[in-house]
């Protein structure tokens, strides 16, 4: 079996192609312009895991060329041998104009059915989208097509276009398949470009970091929208091309429910942290007394014609689109019509694959826009100035903050140096930079192992031009009270080992590099616990505060030198390094990636050190009321239990059993349990950041 499929370098093209290589058989032949044969090459290498596999095989051609382009005897040798042929290329821009929308959307539409015919394709797979129901009223069903519907922008009109193309004109047997607006991944949330909700993601952004979280904001009821992940459309696209007997339908993949617009903002503001939107007025009361209004006199419909007008969007790009909001968008936020999907659901009946609910993966969506398309550090001129160029060694550079950093710092321009012990993660961390045009360095070092530090030293002073600045992020955190420490020496050893030794023998081996340099800044990540002294983290704490003490110490010797410090007392980040604590699931916490903004505001600004309103809270505490203050931690340490890790490794014979083999605690425990975890929660929410 046979599959052609062409925008296979697009979003939704990538996710399809990796379905078919993990689910079917056969080759996977791919069109490509001649430019982007080394993108292929390396997506074809992520396809087939770089296992050398030849099944995903390209073909070079154009969408805007007669029969795509392909070699006329390319298609003569592979006539009758396509099975399924997958028209993915297109526009799924709002915002494109109407000859990009004509020369994608629909003279591409009539080449790809021109290459199908010429192949003799089994089925054209044609993917279009909802947009083709334009400003439909009411139910929208997969039978539906052509039922004088307004198509209100070249995007609507050019998809409905080229779906009655492919309805009209195709002479091979085709399906239709109608997205809804499609987001990241569900899992990973990855995405490739700012589209529909991704716009008002700045905007979130900036009300998380200039608003408390908690203070609730007015908003308007903008009607319903409707979005769905990626890796839902991909699977549900693999599954239903190969159903027999379903041709000449079109199935909408679609979230079955309508989507409340300002909900569906809102799930993305908790999951950034930033204050929701409140409609002061339910839409259940309202719906009552304008349905009894002509349509073109509800409010809804005079607010979305008003915005619509050419006035309405000139001054919605002075407004929004400073913030980076097209008009275009804010005037196509939520759909008319309610799409039905029922005959799609029963066709993916018994497959396991269904949409999600957005709240389960908005956090995904937002991390991943956070982490890798959020381009403020690029926008910012004395972030691009002073990183530009700049050699920027970064430890622990895998995951969490260390890798977003690295992709803040080429975003700005500058050259991460990559150092941890994982190879392979670190090798990815430098694709996804080249990819995006950047240039990145990897190191790989055990950063405990002191022998490693001097190599990987000499290596970097040899091997790169100059260290304009070092990032001391690797580090190992331990949370286990001093009761179930007696016998566990060791954890204080480990801390010290990574934390402090490791830190300082990198700092000391490129010490003579800094000097020839006359130039050189140090960012050591301590960690918030220095200033509050929480309990269960004496052997976490003691390795950071010994590191800030000789920062201190050493800055003082090497000024002169121009070599200078910060120290960022780094308050609780969601980092694979706290996720064995579950309480922490529920806690105020920094992202990774603001953690990454206050290490490039250390590299910028090159502060003494960084520090948070709750951090100096505590400090100012311990010292003009250090009996109070510890009074409180003792206080926490009642509240916060050792954790059943901390016990289980302790040895302890009150060590709790697996999970599975626990007997229900009794309803006494159960209450008991639930205020503890109310005040376990106040503490973290009048010390956020604090760890517990």
């Amino acid at each position: 079996m046979a599959s052609f499929v062409t925008g296979a370098t697009g979003f939704i093209g990538r996710f399809l192609v990796s379905e078919l290589v993990d689910h079917r058989e056969g080759p996977i032949y791919v069109l490509v312009r001649q430019s982007s044969l080394h993108r292929m090459e390396t997506m074809i290498a992520q396809w087939t895991r770089g296992s050398g596999s030849l099944r995903v095989v390209p073909v070079v051609g154009d969408l805007g060329e007669p029969s795509l382009g392909v070699d006329a005897d390319w298609i003569t040798e592979h006539a009758g041998e396509i099975d399924h042929f997958f028209h993915l290329a297109a526009i799924y821009d709002m915002t494109a104009d109407v000859a990009t929308n004509d020369a994608m959307n629909v003279q591409g539409t009539r080449n790809a059915l021109e290459l199908a015919e010429a192949l003799e394709a089994g089925c054209f797979h044609q993917v279009s989208s909802v947009a083709a129901a334009g400003d439909y009223h009411g139910r929208f069903d997969e039978s539906m097509f052509d039922e004088g519907q307004p198509l209100p922008s070249p995007y609507h009109r050019t998809k409905y276009e080229s779906e009655k193309i492919v309805r009209e004109e195709c002479k091979v047997p085709w399906r239709v398949y109608r997205p809804a607006i499609v987001v990241g991944d569900s899992e990973t949330g990855a995405m490739d470009k700012i589209d529909g909700p991704y716009y008002f993601f700045p905007l979130i952004k900036r009300l998380r970091d200039n608003l408390p979280g908690w203070l609730p904001l007015v908003g308007v009821d903008l009607g319903d929208t409707n979005m769905v992940p990626v890796d839902y459309v991909a699977k549900a696209m693999d599954h239903l091309a190969h159903l027999p007997d379903r041709n000449g339908e079109a199935f909408h993949l679609v979230n079955p429910e309508p989507q409340s617009t300002i909900e569906t903002i809102n799930a993305f503001c908790a999951a950034a942290g930033a204050p929701k939107f409140a409609t002061p007025i339910d839409r259940n009361v309202t719906s009552s007394a304008t349905g009894l209004l002509p349509r073109a006199l509800r409010p809804s419909n005079i607010i979305s014609a008003v915005v619509r007008t050419a006035p309405a969007q000139l001054l919605l790009d002075q407004t929004l689109g400073r913030m980076g909001i097209p008009a275009e968008v804010v005037s196509h936020a939520s759909f008319t019509a309610v799409f039905d999907s029922r005959k799609t659901e029963k066709a993916l009946a018994g497959s396991g694959i269904a949409v999600p609910d957005l709240e389960s993966y908005a956090r995904a969506l937002w991390s991943y826009w956070e982490e890798n398309l959020d381009d403020s550090t690029s926008r910012d001129k004395r972030t691009c100035n002073a990183l530009q160029g700049k050699h920027v060694v970064i430890t622990g550079a895998s995951s969490g903050i260390g890798k977003v950093t690295a992709l803040k710092v080429a975003q700005a321009g500058g050259i991460p140096v990559l150092v941890a012990r994982g190879k392979d993660k670190l090798e990815e961390t430098k694709a996804t930079i080249e990819l995006r045009g950047g240039q990145a360095y990897v190191f790989p070092c055990d950063l405990s192992d002191l022998k490693a530090i001097d190599d990987l030293c000499a290596r970097l002073s040899t091997e790169l031009p100059s260290v304009d600045f070092v990032v001391n992020n690797a580090g190992r955190s331990i949370r286990r009270s001093l009761r179930l420490s007696h016998d566990r020496f060791h954890d204080f050893e480990r801390t010290m080992q990574l934390n402090y030794f490791g830190a300082i023998r990198l700092i000391i081996g490129l010490m003579p590099k800094l000097h020839e340099q006359k130039s050189g800044h140090i960012v050591n990540i301590s960690s918030i616990g220095v200033q509050t002294n929480p309990p269960r983290f004496s052997a976490y704490v003691a390795s950071k505060a010994a590191l800030d003490s000789w920062s201190n110490v050493v800055a003082s010797e090497v000024v002169g030198h121009g070599i200078s410090f910060t120290n960022i007392h780094m308050p609780l980040v969601r980092t694979p390094m706290i996720a064995p604590t579950k309480m922490y699931d529920k806690f105020p916490t920094l992202s990774p990636a603001q953690a990454a903004d206050l290490v490039i505001k250390a590299m910028v600004e090159k502060p003494h050190e960084i520090n948070t309103l709750a951090g100096n809270a505590g400090a100012v505490a311990h010292t003009f009321a250090p009996k109070a203050a510890f009074r409180i931690l003792n206080l926490a340490y009642q509240v916060f239990p050792d954790s059943a890790a901390a016990k289980a490794k302790a040895g302890r014979p009150d060590a709790p059993a697996a999970p599975e083999a626990a007997a229900p605690a009794p309803t006494g425990d159960l209450e008991a349990a639930g205020g503890r975890e109310s005040e376990q929660m106040l503490m973290a929410r009048l010390f956020p950041g604090v760890h517990w």
